[in-house]
């Protein structure tokens, strides 16, 4: 099993908190939990421990992730939605967090704000970790790592561009995992949604100590070249949907189409992949596409041999595990 005792007791509310060994031990023990799973090894490293998931953003990868990844260590998964409880509401954050840290073994949160996720944290007692906030989706970076390596080794050395909404919590997310572990990473990104410039020169810095490079580019032509992997994300973030329509103006140049992929110029040698955290709009068949058609990416290349879309949505099953066992045994 891999070596992640350092991180018993530890909440994961961002990946800057993580060292770049630390990252790389979770997802070492993703993949062993991973090969676990697939060979029909009934787990029990979490037996008799329960679990808090709470959601006040609508979830399907996330929530399933760490419900079935509790499960399948033998612990239980309660359901907590924004309707079931009264955090921040009728109940501080903090007094619902030492309730809840009394009685579960830990608390996983997806919602708005990252002060709430901080203040369960604080007040909890028990690890917490973040299924998604706005500013930060840790869990899902680690995914990202996972599916990136399982695919093209690494990821010191590789590149990996991000192309679309530049200053969403994936992409935050995603370039500081990347950062920490010696990515070249770029955000392709238009200026009027470029991270926050505190963020990158937190990023660079941290790029820099692990060997990697992080830069900000507004041109998706010139940014893709070389990239091994290509990620975008939907272009209108929960809680903005009034800014749907300007923001598919906006972005529009930054569809990842067939041909922005072969200007990676990996595609002929194998060496370029295609991933999206999901939902993704590339056809027709829900009720907002419909309207649109494809938006961030084209059904031909989320379709293609070269996507790893699904592989990555069922990591993110295997990285919620590593998080949770590692966080909550010892040794």
């Amino acid at each position: 099993m891999a070596a992640t005792s350092n991180l018993t007791g530890r909440s994961l509310l961002c990946l800057e908190d993580f060292t770049r060994e630390e990252i790389l031990s979770l997802i070492d023990l993703a993949d062993e939990l991973k090969e676990k799973k697939r060979s029909g090894v009934r787990g029990e490293l979490l037996d008799r421990k329960n679990i808090a998931i709470i959601t006040e953003k609508a979830s399907t990868r996330t929530r399933c992730a760490f419900a079935l990844a509790a499960a399948d260590e033998g612990a239980h998964a309660e359901f907590l939605g924004r309707d079931d409880i009264h955090l921040g509401e009728k109940e501080s954050v903090a007094d619902t967090a030492q309730v809840l840290g009394r009685m579960f073994d830990g608390i996983m949160f997806r919602g708005y704000t990252q002060d709430t996720v901080e203040t369960l944290a604080e007040k909890a007692g028990v690890p917490v970790w973040n299924g998604l906030t706005g500013k930060r989706h840790p869990s899902q970076a680690l995914a990202d790592l996972q599916t990136v390596r399982e695919h093209l080794g690494g990821p010191a050395g590789l590149k990996v561009v991000y192309v679309g909404d530049g200053r969403n919590n994936v992409a935050n997310s995603l370039m500081l995992a990347c950062a920490g572990t010696g990515v070249h990473f770029t955000d392709c990104t238009p200026e009027s949604l470029s991270p926050d410039e505190d963020l990158v020169r937190q990023a660079k810095d941290a790029a820099a100590a692990a060997g990697g490079s992080v830069t900000v580019d507004p041109d998706p032509s010139h940014a893709v070249q070389g990239a091994n992997a290509v990620y975008t994300d939907v272009w209108v973030s929960m809680g903005e949907e009034k800014e749907f329509k300007e923001r598919i103006k906006v972005l529009h140049p930054y569809q990842v189409t067939m041909e922005l992929m072969r200007k990676t110029g990996n595609l002929n040698n194998g060496r370029a992949i295609f991933l999206h955290c999901l939902p993704a709009f590339h056809d027709h068949n829900t009720e907002i596409s419909k309207e649109t058609g494809a938006l961030e990416v084209t059904d031909d290349v989320f379709r293609a041999p070269f996507s790893r879309v699904l592989d990555l949505a069922e990591n993110r099953l295997h990285t919620a595990k590593a998080i949770m066992v590692a966080t909550m045994t010892k040794g």
